[in-house]
């Protein structure tokens, strides 16, 4: 599928949970790119192995934090600022699913009377309230360089509502919610955002090790997020907002944009 793929050099970009799954994968793809990035994450030697190995493909620096930190947001924001010499765009992704609650989610699917109280705001916290912390944050500085842009990480809808899937579902729809206020919110400062989801269970750390292989095979490769992701950080995404991509059909998405906004320049954001 061709998707004419820009090249975004001299982008800056922050992804946060970007030691793994869809995170290392968008961080691969803007790196190839040639933007440079920064790996938010926390602090440990599979960060710095992440950084090590996208610094063999170009410009990555390490941005440690617990994103359901106040603080610990604060303090990577600075760095991230200082690091990349400001940022461009900020990719909310660091997460946690329905593993962490329940390790055989797919084949036993927990009721949420039986989820406890602590299962159920430690994936908030991270979730939503994270989202909300590193939002909150590197608003302040997008809107003191008058530019700037946000991409957060969904889900389909379907999996708001799945049996079983509490606490995970109901954060993702609230982080679908905090996303419409935030378009709105930022829409008068010429600040960006929008949703960006696979389209369907990807190959993650968050699928059981027990999974069938039948449904293993289906599963979307997780390089599916990086074409999008790219596209969102490059010129041709000028004053795109509010928009809900879907990786898997990023293709089609891509060519209707195109038809309706005319081939845009490519490049990193203006």
């Amino acid at each position: 599928m061709h998707t004419g793929a820009p090249r975004i050099d001299g982008a800056r970009v922050v992804v946060t949970g970007a030691t793994s799954g869809l995170g290392a994968a968008m961080a691969t793809a803007l790196v190839a790119a040639g933007a440079a990035v920064g790996v938010a994450a926390r602090p440990g030697h599979r960060l710095a192995e992440s950084v090590t190995r996208l610094r063999g493909q170009g410009s990555a620096v390490e941005i440690p934090v617990d994103v359901r930190d106040a603080d610990s947001v604060t303090l990577a924001v600075r760095e991230a600022i200082v690091r990349l010499g400001g940022v461009d765009m900020v990719i909310n992704n660091a997460g946690i699913g329905m593993r962490t609650v329940n390790p055989r989610f797919f084949e036993h699917p927990q009721p949420f009377f039986e989820v406890g109280p602590a299962a159920f705001d430690d994936v908030v916290a991270t979730n939503l309230r994270g989202y909300f912390l590193v939002a909150r944050a590197f608003a302040f500085h997008f809107l003191e360089q008058g530019k700037g842009r946000f991409v957060n990480v969904s889900v389909n809808e379907a999996t708001m509502g799945r049996r079983g899937f509490v606490p995970y579902g109901p954060s993702r729809a609230a982080t679908e919610s905090l996303s419409a206020i935030m378009t709105e919110d930022l829409r008068p400062y010429g600040i960006a955002v929008n949703v960006l989801l696979p389209g369907g269970a990807t190959q993650s750390g968050m699928i059981p090790d027990e999974l069938p292989e039948d449904r293993r095979a289906a599963l979307l490769p997780a390089g599916i997020m990086g074409p999008p992701a790219v596209f969102l950080a490059s010129s041709e995404a000028d004053g795109l907002t509010g928009a809900r991509i879907v990786a898997k059909e990023f293709g089609a998405w891509l060519a209707a944009y195109r038809a309706q906004h005319g081939a845009g320049r490519t490049g990193a954001p203006g």
